[in-house]
């Protein structure tokens, strides 16, 4: 079998992000037309004065690198390094400007950004994220370096906010999404746009209902169960009580696995259950609305002793699916998929249209209207 050969760097032409430029056009143009009226004036204005905004610099330069193989890349290009004086890391957090990033040795450095991998044009929100591997320049005996370059990501979380991509996490095994039995309350719609996450990611899924010893069993199987037919795995966890913490460390042993979820469900004190020593700040949920307030305020990978590593991530409210268009919502839901071949139209939505399987389905309780009406939520927003 031939060896794939190793993709050389050449020089390739990149799209970057639009700077600060001067004006567009100089000032006071009415005044100066009014007090010029001779043609000969209006003739001799600079054709490079524009009314619409567009930048006096070209948005694309010559780098050195080579194409990205895939059109899900984040980057157009991957830049070169120079492989003498770069080192391989990953990203443990990113704090503002600045990277933590520990080298195949176990050293950790403070790492700025290449002003050049700032600059590429993308629709991420973060050029470097927790969970990255990096090709970065140790610069000094300070334990400070610059990253060069981001390596190709075989798998990410990611959600939209302000209309970019805001990639939480890289390079995963696994998500653990966390939800709460109570304070606050279970939210299913949630923890079912992780999950279509986690189908396009290809990234296994384990569901982790906190506090179960604040309600009765009885409660939360009805929508427990669902997860499970459709073969979810879901833990019932209390990082209080310690109940179900040695099955979840299990699960945890060996992999890199992401937390994610509301906040106040309890993913910082369930990691320090899961790790004794780790003395992550936890926080109280509000007594007046039931919300939790954010105590992690930046995602951060995790050593475990057991082997493997864990990223805490900050809790949200909203998850805002990316890149995901409506029409293949119904793809990235294991109980709707074996239906959409059977209904009769080829572009059916499964809400208003007749001779549909999947609206069939459901009143014939073969799909839980409760994960039906997730599915409409979803590919409504």
């Amino acid at each position: 079998m031939a060896k794939k050969k190793k993709k050389k760097n050449k020089k390739v032409r990149a799209e970057f992000r639009k700077k600060h430029e001067t004006r567009v056009r100089k000032h006071d143009l009415t005044r100066q037309y009014q007090q010029n009226a001779e043609d000969e004036e209006l003739e001799n204005m600079s054709s490079g004065e524009r009314v619409t905004g567009r930048s006096q610099l070209r948005r694309h330069r010559t780098v050195v690198g080579s194409e990205a193989e895939s059109e899900d890349s984040a980057f157009q290009v991957q830049l070169a390094v120079n492989t003498d004086v770069c080192r391989r890391g990953r990203v443990l957090s990113v704090r503002g400007l600045n990277s933590d990033v520990k080298d195949e040795s176990g050293k950790i450095y403070t790492c700025a950004i290449r002003g050049v991998l700032k600059s590429l044009a993308t629709d991420l929100q973060n050029v470097v994220v927790a969970g990255d591997d990096v090709m970065f320049e140790p610069i000094g005996d300070q334990d400070q370096g610059v990253i060069a370059s981001v390596e190709p990501r075989r798998n990410f979380i990611s959600r939209t906010s302000r209309s970019r991509q805001h990639v939480i996490v890289s390079n995963v095994d696994q998500i653990l999404i966390m939800a709460s039995a109570a304070e606050p309350g279970l939210k299913p719609n949630l923890v079912d746009r992780f999950l279509v996450s986690a189908e396009k990611s290809k990234i296994q899924p384990i569901i982790c209902i906190n506090k179960i010893d604040l309600v009765p069993p009885s409660d939360l199987q009805p929508v427990a169960g669902v997860w499970g037919q459709l073969g979810y795995q879901v833990v019932f966890v209390s990082a209080t009580k310690n109940i179900g913490i040695a099955h979840l460390q299990q699960l945890l042993r060996g992999k890199d696995s992401v937390v994610c979820g509301q906040s106040g469900v309890g993913k910082s004190s369930l990691l320090n259950a899961i790790e004794p020593g780790l003395n992550l700040r936890v926080g109280r949920v509000s007594s007046d609305n039931q919300k939790g307030r954010h105590t992690t305020t930046s995602a951060q990978l995790i050593g475990l002793s057991m082997g493997g590593h864990i990223i805490d991530t900050p809790g949200i409210r909203q998850f805002q699916l990316w890149d995901i268009v409506p029409e293949e919502v119904d793809g990235f839901f294991r109980d709707i998929r074996p239906y959409v071949g059977l209904c009769k139209f080829p572009d059916c939505t499964h809400i208003h249209e007749d001779h549909c399987a999947v609206k069939d389905a459901v009143a014939d309780n073969q799909i839980d209207v409760r994960r039906y009406e997730s599915y409409f939520q979803i590919r409504e927003s």
